[in-house]
Parts: C-alpha cells; sequence; structure tokens
C-alpha cells in the first residue's frame, strides 16, 4: 500500500467574529461613527436609485445598498495615506474612505454634515450623474470613482482589473519604505480571474503592504457562485499561495473592523499581504431600483433573511445597548443624511420644461462637449527643459557599438541619473542581460531591487509597473519578451494603463515605458513574432516608439523615459546584431515626439516605414532606382507621428508607399493609409500602397515564414507596382 499522509499549508485561515466585551470594549466615539458612515452611506444611495429610477443617471447604478458594513468596517481604521482600490460596485467603497477623510475618522452625529463633507458629497454625486463639478469632471462615472488626496485609487469597472495596479501601489509604498499599505476590494466574480491569483502569487512573493478584501454577495449579476465554483468560501485561495485569511460576517461592521485591525498588523509588520473576506448581500439587483427576487434568481424569503442582518440595524442596536444612542437619535441620523442628499441632489436638476412632470440635469452642469478628447496623454512639454538633438547633427567622435549594447548604455545611463527607474519582467536579471542582452550589466550596477525578475505572469506584472508609475515616485520599464504576449494582458495594457489619464479625467500621469522585440525571421513560429505597432496605434492614450538604428535609439528612448505618458518601445532581433554607431558624448539627448528622420531624399515617392524595414526600403531603393523619399517615422502614434515632415514628402512626390515587415490585417498601415488619404488626399497621385506580410502568422516551418514576411525582395515589388501607377508627378 502506497504512504499517505494529509499535508497542511501551515497558513492561518480564520473564521471571526465578535462577542459582547468587543463591543463594549470600543471607544464609542468609533462606533457612532461607524453608525455615522453607515447611514450617509446608504442614504446616498438611496437617493442615487431614486435618481435613477427618473431616468437622471446615464449607466449604471451599482448600488451597495447592504454591503455598507464591509466597506466602513475595513476603512475606518485607515489613514488617509492608506490607499484603497474599489470594484465596479464601489460606491460605498469610495464614500466610505472620503468621508473618513474629511472627517478625520470621527463624525458629530448631532450635526452629521458639515461644510466640508457636504462638498465631497457634492462631487461625488456629481461624477456619478456624469458632471462637470465630480471629481474627474464626469468622465469616470459611478464606476470610476478617484480621489488622490483621500487615498481612493480608483474604482474600476473591469472585474479584478484592479488588483494588480493595487498591488503596484503597495510596491511603491515598500519601496519608499513607509508602514502604509493598500487595500483592493474584489467580489467573487473576482475571486476567480487570473490577474486576482497572480497578483495574489506576485505580493506574497514580494511581501508587500497588500490586502485583498473579498465582498462576498453570492452573487454575479444572476449566478449564484456556488453554480461556478467547487467551494464558494474565496478566501480559501490565500492558502495556495501562503496568505493568512480571514473570514468575517460583513453585515456586522464591527467585526470587520477588528478582522481588518489583524490582517493590517500582519501588513504593516512587512510579513506581505492578506486577505479578509466578508459575507455581505447586495439588497438589490446587479444595476437598479429593484430586487433580485423581481427577476427570478433569489427568492424573497432569501432576501427577507438578508434584510433582517442589515448592518444598519445592527449598529442600532448594538448602540442602544451600550447606551451611547436612544431610538430618537438613531432617527435624527437617518433623517440628517437623508436630508443631506436630497439637499445635494436638488442642485442638479429641476423641472424639464419640455415633459410637464419631469426633471432633467441642468443643462449648465453638463462638461463642455469641445474637452471630449482632453488628457488622453499629455503634451510633452516635460521634455521642454532637456536637450533635443537629431543623432545626424551630432559632430565630433562616433565609436562603434551592436544596436543590443546600445539598448543596454543608453538604460543604465538613465538608471545611473535617475534612481526612479526600475526595469521588470522575465529574466531581465538573468543570462547576462536577458534572452537578449538589452539587460546587461544593469543588475550588477544597480542591483537586483531595481533590475526585478518577475514570474510568467505578464497580466499581474505590468499592472504592478501600472502602479508604480501612477503613484508618481517611480517610472518602471517593464519588458515582454515577445510582443504577442500583450494579449495576455491585453486588460491592464489598454483597458487600464492606456485608459486611466483620460478616464479619471486627466488627474494621473502614467510614466511607464514598455520594452517589447519583434522577432520575425528566427524560427519562434505563430505566439512569438508579431508586430504590436497596428495594435497599439488603434488604442487610446500609448505614445509608440521604433527605432531603426542605436543613436535613434539612445534619443527615444530617453524622451520615452521622460514623458508622463505610458511608451510602447518597439525593438527588433534583426537589429540587435547589427554594427552600429553612437556618437562620443553622453547619452542625454532626446529626439521628441513629432520628430520623424528623413534617411534618403527623393522627389519620385514617399516611403513610410520603421524599425529593420528602414534598411530594406533603402536597399529596394538602390535596387530599383526609384528615388525614392525613405522617411523613418520614429515616433507611431497619432499623436506623435512627424505629420509635417510626411506632408512635405507627400506634397513634393503625390505618391506613398507604406512599409511594415508584419501581418498586412494587423499591420499599423491600415491605421496608417486611411489617416494619410484624409489629411492629404488633394496631393495624392493613386492610393496609398502598402508593403507588408501575408495575412497569416508566420510559421515554424523557414520557407513558409520567410513567405509570410517582408523583406527587401518584398519592398521591390511594391515599390515596381507603385511606379506602374503613378501619375507621372516625378
Amino acid at each position: 500500500m502506497p504512504e499517505r499522509r494529509r499535508l497542511t499549508t501551515g497558513v492561518d485561515w480564520i473564521q471571526f467574529d465578535t462577542t459582547p466585551e468587543d463591543w463594549k470594549a470600543q471607544d464609542p466615539q468609533l462606533l457612532r461613527t461607524m453608525l455615522g458612515q453607515l447611514h450617509l452611506i446608504r442614504a446616498f444611495e438611496e437617493r442615487l436609485l431614486q435618481l435613477s429610477s427618473q431616468a437622471l443617471v446615464h449607466g449604471p447604478v451599482h448600488s451597495s445598498i447592504g454591503q455598507e458594513g464591509g466597506a466602513v468596517g475595513s476603512i475606518i481604521g485607515l489613514s488617509s495615506d492608506d490607499a484603497v482600490s474599489g470594484s465596479h460596485r464601489g460606491h460605498h467603497q469610495f464614500l466610505a474612505k472620503a468621508i473618513g477623510h474629511v472627517s478625520q475618522g470621527s463624525l458629530d452625529l448631532d450635526a452629521l454634515v458639515d461644510t466640508e463633507l457636504r462638498a465631497v458629497l457634492k462631487r461625488t454625486m456629481a461624477e456619478i450623474l456624469g458632471l462637470k463639478q465630480g471629481f474627474s469632471g464626469g468622465r469616470g462615472g459611478s464606476m470610476h470613482l478617484q480621489w488622490l488626496e483621500a487615498g481612493a485609487l480608483g474604482t474600476n469597472a473591469i472585474v479584478g482589473g484592479g488588483a494588480p495596479m493595487a498591488a503596484g501601489n503597495a510596491m511603491a509604498q515598500q519601496r519608499a519604505g513607509t508602514d502604509r499599505l493598500t487595500l483592493n476590494y474584489l467580489g467573487d466574480g473576482a475571486a476567480q480571474i487570473g490577474s486576482v491569483l497572480e497578483t495574489m502569487n506576485l505580493a506574497a512573493a514580494w511581501k508587500l503592504p497588500f490586502g485583498l478584501f473579498i465582498e462576498n454577495n453570492r452573487y454575479a449579476v444572476s449566478t449564484n457562485a456556488d453554480e461556478v465554483t467547487a467551494d464558494s468560501r474565496f478566501s480559501v485561495r490565500g492558502q495556495g499561495f501562503g496568505i493568512p485569511s480571514w473570514r468575517v460576517d460583513g453585515m456586522n461592521p464591527l467585526a470587520v473592523h477588528l478582522a481588518m485591525q489583524e490582517a493590517s498588523e500582519r501588513m504593516r509588520a512587512g510579513d506581505g499581504p492578506a486577505i479578509v473576506e466578508a459575507d455581505v448581500y447586495r439588497f438589490f439587483h446587479q444595476n437598479g431600483p429593484f430586487p433580485g427576487s423581481a427577476f427570478g434568481y433569489r427568492t424573497k424569503q432569501e432576501e427577507s433573511e438578508w434584510k433582517a442582518r442589515d448592518p444598519l440595524d445592527r449598529m442600532a442596536t448594538e448602540l442602544l445597548a451600550l447606551d451611547l444612542i436612544d431610538e430618537a437619535g438613531i432617527k435624527a441620523v437617518r433623517a440628517q443624511a437623508r436630508e443631506a442628499m436630497q439637499e445635494i441632489s436638488d442642485e442638479f436638476v429641476e423641472d424639464d420644461p419640455e415633459h410637464d412632470g419631469k426633471q432633467r440635469i441642468v443643462p449648465d452642469l453638463w462638461p463642455d462637449p469641445a474637452t471630449v478628447d482632453d488628457g488622453i496623454r499629455g503634451d510633452a512639454s516635460e521634455l521642454s527643459e532637456l536637450e533635443a538633438l537629431e543623432p545626424s547633427d551630432i559632430e565630433g567622435e562616433w565609436r562603434d557599438v551592436k544596436f543590443v549594447d546600445a539598448v543596454a548604455e543608453v538604460m543604465d545611463r538613465r538608471m545611473g541619473a535617475d534612481d526612479r527607474i526600475l526595469v521588470m519582467g522575465e529574466d531581465v536579471h538573468r543570462l547576462g542581460g536577458g534572452t537578449n542582452g538589452a539587460t546587461k550589466g544593469l543588475v550588477d550596477k544597480h542591483g537586483a531591487d531595481r533590475v526585478i525578475g518577475t514570474p510568467i505572469s505578464e497580466n499581474a506584472f505590468f499592472g504592478f509597473g501600472t502602479g508604480l508609475a501612477l503613484d508618481g515616485r517611480y517610472r518602471p520599464v517593464v519588458e515582454f519578451m515577445y510582443p504577442d504576449f500583450m494579449w495576455v494582458a491585453a486588460d491592464q495594457v489598454f483597458n487600464q494603463a492606456g485608459k486611466v489619464r483620460h478616464m479619471f479625467g486627466d488627474n494621473n500621469t502614467v510614466p511607464l515605458v514598455l520594452r517589447t522585440k519583434v522577432a520575425m525571421g528566427i524560427g519562434y513560429g505563430s505566439q512569438h513574432l508579431m508586430d504590436p505597432a497596428g495594435i497599439f496605434a488603434t488604442q487610446p492614450g500609448w505614445r509608440i516608439v521604433a527605432a531603426s538604428s542605436a543613436a535613434d535609439y539612445v534619443g527615444l528612448m530617453n524622451a520615452a523615459l521622460a514623458l508622463e505618458d505610458p511608451v510602447l518601445v518597439i525593438e527588433h532581433v534583426d537589429l540587435y546584431g547589427r554594427e552600429d554607431r553612437l556618437p562620443e558624448v553622453d547619452l542625454d539627448y532626446v529626439i521628441a515626439p513629432g520628430s520623424a528622420a528623413v534617411k534618403r531624399e527623393g522627389s519620385e515617392m514617399t516611403v513610410l516605414t520603421y524599425l529593420s524595414m528602414v534598411h530594406h526600403s533603402l536597399e529596394a531603393a538602390e535596387e530599383t532606382g526609384v528615388d525614392a523619399e525613405v522617411i523613418d517615422l520614429r515616433w507611431l502614434d497619432r499623436a506623435s507621428l512627424d505629420w509635417d515632415t510626411v506632408g512635405e514628402s507627400i506634397r513634393k512626390t503625390g505618391n506613398v508607399v507604406i512599409v511594415e515587415q508584419g501581418a498586412r490585417d494587423t499591420g499599423y498601415g491600415a491605421w496608417l493609409a486611411d489617416e494619410i488619404q484624409r489629411r492629404f488626399f488633394d496631393w495624392l497621385d493613386q492610393p496609398v500602397q502598402r508593403v507588408t506580410g501575408g495575412v497569416a502568422s508566420p510559421s515554424i516551418s523557414k520557407v513558409l515564414e520567410r513567405a509570410a514576411i517582408a523583406k527587401t525582395e518584398e519592398v521591390v515589388a511594391g515599390f515596381e507596382e507603385t511606379r506602374k501607377n503613378w501619375g507621372g508627378r516625378a
């Protein structure tokens, strides 16, 4: 018979509750403040549902009525310097943090809403209504509530999407040597999501002061948790990652508070993350003013049983038993909260002159439609104090260098000058500089705490990088070993890092660099070699650079590291081993956005290209004898592209060829061709031509891979086809 023995994780998993003695032992003012916060949040949500029923709220209203005890209990012990990251059902989380900030953790129940608190509640309601007085100018709305001053990092509409960034914020606190912690709120749905589990793993491995607060309300929209998971006690997830966990009755705010106190002690002591799971219940449907039973997925009996455990009633009962308030006092608190919310909301609405008996939002309170695109990215003014130089204008001695060594050199230079810069990625700290040598020497010179090897979990470690960048004290450089891996991290790359600045009303900057390489031609197959430029060019918020020479790479990377926007830096394996040159100067110059380079002047056609295809285009021009003006775009995104240089060339030649190596359908040139024909149609003698690879992703087979990508031969064919069709201007 095999020998068997039961294994244990050795990690605490605690069911937590209060006793009567716990209630007696608490500071009376703490308990009174809890009651006040609960009533303020409840009254706010009730008024919001009333506005929603009048069609005055555009979009969903994910009310937290019934779940307030978890938010109030978990946040009341935090300071303003501690951070919280909320879920899509996050009104109560945001309000608990905001109320705690302005009241300094203490409310006067006899004068519940003072001037400062009223202003905060008004800004919150304005934001949810989409009005310009809101914290983010109405851009964030119900699911994107942020107030950085109060430590409210932002609620997040993507289930589980906030966890990696919140952990990145905790990483920033840890690196800065503070005792602050970061708490991420998530629900039963997010407890199943990969980004959350990846975050648990990394937070535990790096012992971050990071808490996961799971509001287990048992339902997604209408699906019960027991239908979709084998164990719906979601704090059990902590066992697999060495994270201690507490399970607590979320309808008991004091129990939540005391459990969070224990978890916080662990986090502040440097022992790593903690999980608190609170059993709660939303009294209404996923969205709107109706109960779940109205949609048939819950029974009225179930709802009635949970409402009998209302956290507001629990607090009132306990305070009455302790003689800390009387029935009249409780009614007065409730009345003050409801009156304040009514008065606040009345400032936003008026009678609708076009519909008798109805109300509308006061028109002057809406944001100016002309500002719709403001804040997608910065204006790059942060580069104005830096030395902008074209490598071709640098005089003096130059030295021979391989392209990949220039990649490492400029990073070394910047890390030496700016200790905010961190490098993160798979194997960046090993193998003598990662898998290609691009981080060569960095760990030896700058240490493993700044050149950080990560597990294979792009969604998590890229999100950590975004959280670090949003903190403002660090400038992370994240490497994706291959660009196809962006799809693993697509939520964090596109929904989070790319959108966060605009989504929160330009309250944030995102100084983040993402490095990756195009690997076509080396046999790594369909999932390791794509050119990501075409995908990123269609995503808001990102800047994109792609250098064809070592000297250009230095200037572009310096600019990328100085910008307050996320920047994708694309490299190419064909360039890494290329013999190149760098000027014998300090590698501090920048090549700013809007700086394309004319690599060959010509009069017959304008060739727009980047990366290794610059060299293939130059070769094709010589081979065909076409007088091509070859422009290395260098900055590829719409906001950063040098439209002046491009336009001047098109007006001269009348013919445009966009040259890229990768697949046609996902290629960068599709977007660029459309934009050129919109901007310069009157100067074109023929449609914009494209040289690309094939439709399919390149295969492993050497022959099929070559057939799927573009090189000099394909560029030659493209030039010849264009020459057949031009209108004779040349």
